[in-house]
């Protein structure tokens, strides 16, 4: 005779912000807390990184030549801290302040300016 156990199996993935860490170490979430069993965070990208990653989403919107300039990447990579979404925001800005100044190459002027607008927001 086949013995059966009833097992109720379930897997949660949570991902979020540094905040949803800090949430779940309220009180009315300790239950939840207490029962992850793994918790990774993903560091900040490095300098070298950070060129590599803008690099590679250039080159997936199919441009083959230089569109960010050494010293607009760093100055990005600077003002984003090495967060790949915060680095996404602010290439994107520095794309818009470069075609404003009709410029062909995202240079440090077009950095700059992606950079005080973030920070007037």
């Amino acid at each position: 005779m086949r013995r059966w156990t009833r097992q109720t199996l379930f897997a949660l993935v949570l991902l979020g912000q540094p905040a949803l860490r800090a949430r779940l170490r309220l009180g009315s979430y300790a239950a939840l807390d207490q029962r992850v069993t793994l918790r990774y965070s993903l560091p900040a990208m490095s300098a070298t990184e950070t060129a590599g990653y803008v690099s590679h989403h250039v080159s997936l919107a199919g441009r083959k030549d230089t569109l960010f300039s050494d010293d607009a990447v760093v100055r990005l990579h600077e003002a984003a801290r090495g967060l790949p979404r915060a680095v996404n925001n602010l290439a994107r800005q520095a794309l818009v302040a470069a075609y404003a100044n009709h410029s062909s190459l995202v240079d440090d002027k077009a950095a700059r300016q992606a950079v005080a607008e973030a920070e007037a927001d």
